[in-house]
């Protein structure tokens, strides 16, 4: 009698296949839609991001009179220049983020298409681009 209830209690390797066969199959059905929310999350993100830096983009015009330039760049907005007395910072709480692709930013002062431009390139790091690649930007409205 005790053999015949160890032999029943664990999984047989039919059943193990079976589960396994059955879990491949859900992650390829899944996975594909999952890997398309991923990248419409790191626009999303990209977009809150420049929202926020422009914000304090325009807290530092307030005080300081004037945005800040390409070489004083977007490490003003966290760290003081030293050539600033009316600086009235840090705009940001921690030092600019990165794009969510891992890259910095891009600055422009003064811009082509407002008083500043501030973009991402998107996931494939170069100018223009569809889907994911899409440059996110604060002056294309609609992204």
């Amino acid at each position: 009698m005790q053999e015949k209830r160890d032999r029943q209690a664990g999984f047989t390797l039919i059943e193990l296949m079976i589960v396994l066969f059955i879990l491949g199959l859900l992650a390829a059905l899944v996975g594909p839609r999952l890997m398309g929310r991923v990248g419409k999350a790191k626009q999303k993100t990209a977009q809150a991001q420049i929202q926020l830096l422009g914000t304090a983009l325009d807290l530092f015009h307030l005080d300081v009179g004037r945005y800040p330039s390409e070489e004083e760049g977007l490490k003003s907005l966290y760290q003081r220049p030293d050539s600033l007395p009316a600086w009235g910072g840090p705009y940001l709480d921690k030092p600019p983020p990165k794009d969510p692709w891992g890259r910095d930013y891009s600055y422009k002062y003064p811009g082509e298409h407002g008083p500043y431009d501030l973009y991402s390139l998107g996931a494939d790091g170069q100018p223009g681009g569809e889907g994911e690649g899409l440059d996110i930007t604060n002056w294309t409205a609609g992204q």
